[in-house]
């Protein structure tokens, strides 16, 4: 009996030292593991503290009933752009959009992605460029030390970028019964003479998703007023508010065609086909909830002539002020004449 005691107590004693390591180790990879995501945090601080300071908006909807992607081109020399082209070259904390752009891609801040051929944007890895390709390609003068990358400010050519390429999309969103115009990428564009002098060519230099750009949009200002240089706002709001004066070169469409092609380079029908869409957005913001007096689906309404809105509303007021004539009139009675006062006759009771 006393040995199978001590043989109990010897069991229970190697049972006890053998789960204490393991114990501890486990603690050991409790704590690796923490020391691991406190690393990864600590290098991607800078990106997630500006999105928790700044928060960015809402990602447009999936399931929208209508939507119509544009691309528009931002001219810089139009008074609605120009504020995102000056100073040229940084002054205290005043940098233009090109220089801020292209201090977080050096950084490594927000990703760039390649301007294919077709002028089509791709989002994928393999379409990820890297920034030094860009300065290589472009002729950038940069330094590199200890593989980074550094620019100097009057080697950022801010100057030549005089153009931005923009894609939007306008939709309904049947959740809240809104209409919304959202930024969904940019692309630089760069003005360059060649060696002859001849006219400046375009070179687009890679697309930016507007939302890994938003976050940091949120520090810095813009100037919206040549008159009062105090009316200032963040740049996140000039793009949310749609204060930028864009035109229309392409749109989404079946045949995967600008509009320069479609209209097979005759400039009257561009400038056409540009206001007739216009016109269309125009025509289905305003007409959001149909017309009262035509079943038109969301299609038909964006298709709506401006001259036939005018013409619908001018129906529209008649229609109310013929309305308010009857109901002012008096009501006429039996047995009276048109013209003749109404009377009423007391009998008295006897």
């Amino acid at each position: 009996m006393k040995r199978v005691l001590f043989f109990l107590m010897i069991t229970l004693m190697t049972g006890v030292v053998v789960a204490q390591p393991k114990k501890s180790r486990q603690q050991q990879t409790e704590q690796q593991g923490r020391l691991q995501g406190k690393q990864q945090s600590q290098n991607q601080g800078m990106s997630m503290r500006a999105r928790l300071m700044f928060p960015t908006a809402i990602d447009m909807p999936e399931d929208v009933v209508w939507r119509r992607d544009i691309y528009r081109e931002i001219d810089l020399n139009r008074d609605a752009n120009a504020g995102l082209y000056y100073p040229v070259e940084p002054i205290d904390r005043q940098v233009n959009l090109f220089t801020y752009i292209f201090k977080l891609a050096l950084n490594g801040y927000i990703p760039v992605y390649e301007y294919r051929l077709d002028g089509n944007e791709s989002f994928s890895d393999s379409a990820r460029v890297q920034m030094k390709t860009v300065l290589d390609n472009y002729h950038i003068y940069y330094q590199e030390k200890d593989g980074k990358l550094r620019v100097e400010n009057s080697d950022i050519p801010s100057a030549e970028v005089k153009l931005y390429y923009l894609k939007e999309s306008a939709y309904y969103n049947q959740a809240n019964s809104s209409f919304h115009r959202k930024v969904l990428s940019i692309c630089p564009v760069m003005l360059r003479e060649d060696d002859f002098g001849g006219e400046a060519s375009k070179y687009p230099l890679f697309w930016v998703k507007y939302s890994d750009l938003e976050p940091f949009l949120s520090r810095q200002t813009v100037m919206t007023s040549n008159l009062n240089n105090a009316a200032t706002m963040s740049m996140d709001d000039y793009f949310t508010l749609n204060r930028y004066d864009g035109t229309i070169y392409k749109t989404n469409n079946m045949l995967g065609k600008t509009l320069a092609q479609i209209c097979e380079g005759d400039t009257a029908k561009l400038t056409a086909e540009q206001k007739r869409i216009e016109a269309e957005l125009k025509a289905f913001e305003q007409n959001i909830f149909g017309d009262k007096h035509r079943k038109d689906s969301l299609d038909s309404i964006a298709k709506l002539d401006p001259r036939e809105l005018k013409a619908s509303k001018k129906a529209k007021n008649s229609r109310r002020s013929m309305a308010t004539v009857k109901k002012s009139k008096p009501a006429k009675t039996k047995g009276s004449s048109s013209g003749g006062t109404r009377m009423s006759v007391r009998r008295e009771r006897h």
